[in-house]
C-alpha cells in the first residue's frame, strides 16, 4: 500500500521545491525581458536567445559540452559497469567492501579536491589542459556514479542464472553479454544518464582542468557572469536547464518502457 503524505509533509515538500526551483524560473523568466536588467520586466523578446545562437563561439562551446558529456557517459558507463560486475564477483567480502568504500569515497569527495588533484596530475605528466584533460576528468568522477547505479541490479540478480548458463556450456563472455548485461540494463541506462547529466552540469572540476583554448558552458557562464550582468547569461542558463530536463525525461521514458516490457 502506498502511504499518504500528511498535510504538513505536503507543505514542507512544496516549500522545498519552491526554494529549489524559484531562482531557476526567476532567471529563465528574465531571459525573455526586452530590458537589459533584471530589475523590471519591460516586455517579451527572444533577442537574448537569438544573441546566443548568433555567437559562433558560444555554439562551439555548446557543441564541446555535449560531445564531452556524451563521451563521458559512454566510457564511464562501460568502465563503471565492468567495475560493478567485478566488485560483485569478488568472493572475498572484505575486498568487496574495500572496493565499495573506495568507490563511495570518490563520490563524497569535494569537487575542488578532485579538480585540484587532476590539475596537479596533468601538470606533472605534461598533459596539455584542454579537451583531453576535461574528458578524462569527467570520466573519472563519473565512473563511481555508474558503479553505484549498476550495483543494485547486480546484487538483485539471482546467481543461479549464471550457474545455469555455465552448466549449459556458455563461456564467461557469453554469460556477460547474454545473461548479466540484459538483466542489469536498467541500471546501465541509469548510470549513463547520470554520468551525462553530471558532465553537463559540472563546473568545479572543469574549472581546474580546462585550458585557454577549450571551455564548457558551465565555465563560460561563470566567466560571463563575472564580467557583468547580461541577460544572455540567463538565456544560456535557460537552455542548459532545458537540455538537462530533456535528458532526465528521456531517461524516465526509457525506464518506464522497460518496466512495462518486463511486466508483459
Amino acid at each position: 500500500m502506498r502511504s499518504k503524505l500528511s498535510p504538513a509533509a505536503k507543505i514542507y515538500l512544496a516549500i522545498v521545491f519552491v526554494v529549489l526551483y524559484a531562482p531557476i524560473f526567476y532567471l529563465i523568466f528574465y531571459s525573455f525581458n526586452s530590458g537589459g536588467t533584471m530589475n523590471s520586466f519591460e516586455g517579451f523578446t527572444l533577442e537574448h536567445y537569438q544573441a546566443v545562437f548568433d555567437d559562433n563561439r558560444l555554439i562551439v562551446i555548446l557543441i564541446n559540452t555535449i560531445i564531452v558529456a556524451l563521451l563521458t557517459g559512454l566510457f564511464a558507463t562501460i568502465i563503471g559497469t565492468l567495475g560493478a560486475v567485478g566488485i560483485v564477483s569478488l568472493r572475498n567480502k572484505k575486498m568487496r567492501n574495500v572496493f565499495l568504500s573506495l568507490n563511495n569515497i570518490l563520490i563524497v569527495s569535494p569537487d575542488v579536491v578532485i579538480g585540484a588533484s587532476f590539475l596537479i596530475l596533468f601538470t606533472m605528466i605534461g598533459v596539455k589542459l584542454g579537451f583531453a584533460s576535461v574528458l578524462i576528468s569527467h570520466i573519472a568522477f563519473s565512473i563511481p556514479i555508474v558503479v553505484l547505479m549498476v550495483l543494485p541490479k547486480m546484487l538483485e540478480m539471482n546467481t543461479n542464472l549464471i550457474d545455469a548458463a555455465l552448466d549449459l556450456g556458455a563461456s564467461k563472455r557469453d554469460v556477460l553479454m547474454r545473461v548479466i548485461l540484459p538483466y542489469i540494463k536498467p541500471g546501465i541506462f541509469a548510470g549513463f544518464f547520470m554520468a551525462l547529466t553530471y558532465s553537463l552540469d559540472d563546473f568545479a572540476v572543469t574549472f581546474f582542468v580546462t585550458g585557454n583554448g577549450f571551455s564548457t558552458l558551465s565555465v563560460e557562464i561563470y566567466s560571463m557572469a563575472r564580467a557583468g550582468i547580461s541577460l544572455t547569461v540567463n538565456a544560456i542558463s535557460g537552455l542548459v536547464f532545458v537540455i538537462t530536463v530533456g535528458v532526465v525525461a528521456i531517461y524516465y521514458f526509457i525506464t518506464s518502457r522497460s518496466k512495462k516490457a518486463e511486466e508483459v
